[in-house]
């Protein structure tokens, strides 16, 4: 297991965080039945497992099954008796946690609601990563920043981040943590496998240029590119995506994309999922890739991606099987742009 800075921060996060939307979904909990039901019995073996091979950071929401996820992860570390020094504990809010309209959000107020029960459920003093989980159309950029920097200063979060905003929007939010002196976003938890790359557009320079870390959340697009999936296939029995068909994906690239995954996984003996996961780790842009499992086999087959070595040959051929079609302006900027260094000055004779 490698370990990555998170961000430009001096804290390090190993690169496969285990991730729990599978940790306690119920027959009442609409999707999060689909994506998994595991109690504690299960949680505690799976958890225990990703300690065993390396993995510190763990990631969990207060909307995943609406906050029993959090609970079970919580006391999964109490169970085990592991150090709260020796995991970082992230988790996420936004999402609507009740009827009322101040239930959801980004806004001051359901920020300070929300990160005590969030810590209660964790059975911890402090998170160490407080994510924005959406985007919020309603509440002022500052207003969100100022109630997160409160909660640093106050020692109940460590760090913060944000999830699934675009480009521009993080960048005002950088611009505006600058100008007031707040804590800054450190990461961005967004969307990225090899059938989905839309985020190299404009993320992932953004990333680039201000040293923010990179989250990958359904890094095989759903279960789509488990390897069970492929042109004219019907989702197996028991799959998420057979009553939860997200993320969008464009399949007809999706199924080139696992042709080719399988035969680079023959040459290695891997399945096609801890080929996608290893395309993945082989980004520089990449800081850490959330898993999830149901099972310890499923579990152990994700973890393996850390010790699978593609060749340059491999990863360019997945990358130009999976390659993003050209759009403005970045075809224009390719026309534009490839003169701009000046060429060796040749003295007239």
């Amino acid at each position: 297991m490698k370990y990555n800075q998170l961000g430009r921060t001096g804290l390090f996060v190993s690169e496969i965080c285990l991730g729990t939307m599978t940790f306690g979904g119920s027959e009442s909990a609409g999707i999060w039945k689909a994506i998994g039901d595991l109690k504690q019995g299960d949680v505690d073996a799976i958890v225990n497992r990703a300690l065993e091979a390396g993995v510190n950071f763990f990631d969990t929401a207060d909307v995943y099954s609406f906050g029993e996820s959090e609970r079970l992860l919580g006391q999964a570390f109490k169970n085990l008796g592991t150090a709260r020094k020796d995991v970082v504990i992230a988790t996420k809010v936004f999402g609507e946690m009740g009827p009322r309209p101040n239930d959801r959000g980004a806004s001051r107020g359901h920020i300070m609601d929300s990160v005590k029960t969030s810590l209660e459920r964790l059975q911890t003093d402090h998170i160490d990563l407080y994510q924005i989980h959406g985007n919020d159309t309603v509440t002022p950029i500052d207003e969100t920043l100022r109630a997160l920097d409160d909660l640093v200063s106050q020692g109940l979060v460590r760090y913060i981040g944000v999830s699934n905003w675009s480009a521009w929007k993080i960048a005002k939010a950088l611009g505006l943590s600058e100008a007031k002196g707040y804590a800054r976003f450190e990461t961005l938890q967004a969307y990225y496998s090899i059938a989905g790359r839309d985020l190299e557009r404009e993320l992932v320079p953004m990333l680039s240029e201000e040293k923010l870390g990179l989250m990958v959340w359904s890094p095989l697009a759903g279960g789509l590119l488990s390897g069970k999936f492929g042109p004219g296939s019907n989702n197996p029995e028991g799959s998420r995506r057979t009553t939860f068909d997200f993320p969008p994906v464009d399949k007809d690239r999706a199924w080139k994309c696992v042709a080719a995954m399988r035969e680079v996984g023959d040459a290695h003996d891997a399945s096609v999922a801890r080929v996608a996961l290893a395309w993945l780790l082989h980004k520089a842009s990449v800081m850490s890739i959330i898993i999830g499992a149901k099972t310890i086999e499923q579990l152990d087959d994700n973890l393996a991606a850390v010790d699978l070595e593609l060749t340059p040959e491999e990863v360019a051929r997945l990358d130009e099987v999976s390659e993003l079609p050209s759009e403005y302006p970045g075809w224009m900027f390719a026309r534009q742009g490839g003169g701009r260094r000046p060429k060796p000055f040749v003295k007239a004779s």
